[in-house]
């Protein structure tokens, strides 16, 4: 739980853990992603409400969903196409979504220091999807965030 400034205590949501394959010969990606989104007062000027689809000219508007609902589907989109197409799992996934990111995620560091030996144990790599688009048609791919990572990446 959150405990407030006034002594209140606010249940957290719930950490979604999940996985699929657990083949030896697979290295083992853990994805992160979360759900939440910046508080969504119509006052601050933000337009529409922060879980709901909005159509204005013509134009779908659902807030979040670059950061991040979009990444965390689009990797569970993946997994769906590998599995409609009957191809082998280049991987072990596991995933974890949170709902506490845009205020700091708090909750997951205790989670993550009681899962290390157990849910994490076998984890090879992780992929964090919390991404930003640098304009309206040029999305970013984040290749490194508190630390160092280094790849190459051909997309064709």
């Amino acid at each position: 739980s959150l405990q407030l400034p006034d002594g209140q205590d606010l249940p957290l949501p719930p950490v979604i853990l999940g996985e699929l394959g657990k083949d030896p010969q697979n290295p083992t990606v853990c994805f992160y992603g979360h759900v939440d989104v910046q508080p969504a007062k119509k006052e601050d000027g933000w337009k529409t409400d922060p879980y709901t689809l909005t159509e204005i000219n013509g134009n779908l508007y659902g807030r979040g969903a670059t950061d991040n609902k979009g990444p965390v589907l689009a990797w569970i989109n993946a997994v769906e196409t590998f599995r409609a197409l009957k191809l082998a799992m280049p991987v072990n996934f596991k995933f974890v979504i949170e709902g506490m990111e845009e205020a700091g995620s708090v909750g997951l560091e205790k989670l993550l220091e009681e899962q290390k030996q157990c849910f994490f144990s076998d984890v090879d790599y992780i992929v964090i999807s919390d991404n930003l688009w640098l304009s309206n048609k040029k999305p970013a791919l984040t290749y490194g965030s508190r630390g160092n990572i280094c790849f190459f990446v051909e997309v064709k």
